[in-house]
């Protein structure tokens, strides 16, 4: 295998790497915006109950209060996981980038030799015409 594609494999396990490495920390945000979603619909079903039951309502103060602190946490969380995520998007597309260009390298260099084959060719008909020119007929033709 020639270093070119060598080179070119290697750039594509470090894209398949970030990929990877994206994937999970969208996971990982996604997980977060789903339990503040559940913290919400428990908030809600807690007033309804609040409601239906009076009774339920001195407990209240302290439960809304555990609920702003978890809300603000998991916000918290989701902020943070946001800029890693920007910082795994952006690290993705160093790495695409970086493939693009050892493949438009490699290609570069397979033109180039195609060329350059075709020169030598070219260079060994006309030596082969000039020496025909320059030989003397043979007698029978």
């Amino acid at each position: 295998m020639s270093w070119e594609k060598s080179l070119i494999r290697i750039a594509g396990y470090d894209v398949e790497i970030r990929q990877k490495r994206l994937a999970e920390v969208v996971s990982r945000r996604e997980a977060a915006e789903m339990r503040l979603v559940m913290l919400d619909a428990e908030v809600e079903a807690e007033h309804a109950f609040i409601r239906s039951e009076p009774i339920a309502g001195f407990h209240q103060d302290g439960y809304r209060e555990g609920c702003k602190v978890r809300r603000i946490r998991i916000l918290a969380e989701i902020d943070l996981i946001l800029s890693e995520e920007t910082g795994a998007r952006d690290a993705l597309a160093e790495a695409f980038e970086a493939q693009k260009k050892y493949e438009h390298v490699a290609e570069g260099m397979a033109r180039r030799k195609v060329r350059e084959a075709a020169r030598r060719e070219t260079a060994e008909l006309d030596e082969l015409g000039v020496r025909r020119a320059v030989r003397p007929p043979s007698p029978g033709a």
